[in-house]
């Protein structure tokens, strides 16, 4: 009987599609989803995800979202579309239909933190003797005043950050939500984060997602690759993010430029992009360790003789990779 039902649950499903093909046009599947063209938005790219077992859709691009797909045949398809799926559909909640174009709305709390309690601004004039470290620490990286100013870097003369150099984050209200802190003496931790989520986007209030964006792993490679990158804060960067919503919703193309050593991290990236129809390019970092060993000018000629990424060459830069 489990066999029966597992081999009903693939003819509704069959019958699910054909149902949505017929509305929406054809897809292109990605993992347990489907990628349609969005009616509400019609995006040129197939950006709608819907989630037939789960009953749920969503739009990458224009949030159009939804726990019922039925709320989209209703919507968009005829009277026999509409009579077929409620047929093969055993999962229909009719609370549901009294708001026909009413969506899910979640509530995002945006995350808030303080700044070290002795934080001190490097761009701020008669700075203390105490600061002369910090700036020459920044000086041998090679940022320069300009840099300072732009991302907002600070240093702490005392404290529980004392010695480090301090970068702040602030999130599209120009609020902080996240900072880095690295020392500029021996230290055993090279770096000293806030205990609080790091599924924030990277200064985002200076961003522009309508523009190229440059991924790199850590704050000091995001300062030479430009004002448009953005550090992941690590290595990989998970589907539910919200820096990797972003980028799919505002069909942002994507610069590669994360550590040689985090190749094969970096594949799944792009892969997972490849297949919301995202631009992606690859820049090569050969000779360097991160990007933050390279000036600001040899990062940019390495921008732009970045690779196009397409899921053939993607595959071959896996199998060379292994």
């Amino acid at each position: 009987s489990r066999q029966l039902g597992h081999s009903k649950g693939r003819l509704v499903s069959m019958e699910k599609v054909t149902i949505l093909r017929r509305v929406l046009g054809d897809f292109r599947p990605t993992g347990d989803e489907r990628l349609f063209h969005c009616p509400n938005c019609k995006h040129r790219k197939n950006k709608l995800s819907i989630n037939i077992e789960k009953n749920k859709y969503q739009c990458w691009h224009c949030g159009y979202a939804g726990r019922s797909i039925y709320r989209i045949i209703r919507r968009f398809g005829s009277f026999t579309d509409q009579q077929e799926w409620l047929s093969v559909s055993s999962d229909i909640d009719l609370s549901l239909f009294e708001d026909l174009f009413a969506e899910e709305q979640k509530e995002e709390i945006e995350q808030v933190i303080d700044l070290p309690e002795h934080f001190v601004f490097l761009g701020s004039n008669n700075l203390p003797l105490s600061s002369l470290p910090a700036r020459h620490y920044l000086a041998k990286r090679g940022i320069t005043m300009d840099e300072i100013l732009f991302w907002k870097i600070g240093y702490c003369p005392w404290g529980e950050y004392k010695d480090r150099i301090v970068v702040p984050s602030f999130n599209k209200n120009g609020d902080p939500n996240f900072f880095v802190s690295r020392t500029y003496k021996s230290s055993w931790a090279k770096y000293k984060n806030p205990n609080v989520s790091k599924d924030i986007i990277f200064n985002e209030l200076y961003l522009d997602f309508k523009q190229e964006i440059v991924l790199v792993e850590g704050v000091f490679d995001a300062i030479v690759a430009g004002e448009n990158a953005v550090p992941i804060l690590g290595s990989t960067l998970k589907e539910q993010s919200k820096l990797f919503q972003s980028i799919v919703h505002n069909d942002t193309a994507v610069y590669f430029a994360l550590d040689p050593d985090a190749d094969s991290k970096a594949y799944k990236i792009m892969q997972k992009l490849l297949q919301y129809d995202v631009d992606v390019y690859k820049v090569d970092l050969t000779g360097f360790a991160d990007v933050g060993e390279m000036t600001m000018g040899q990062f940019q000629e390495r921008k732009k003789q970045a690779t196009w990424v397409n899921p053939d060459s993607l595959l071959a830069m896996q199998v060379a990779c292994i």
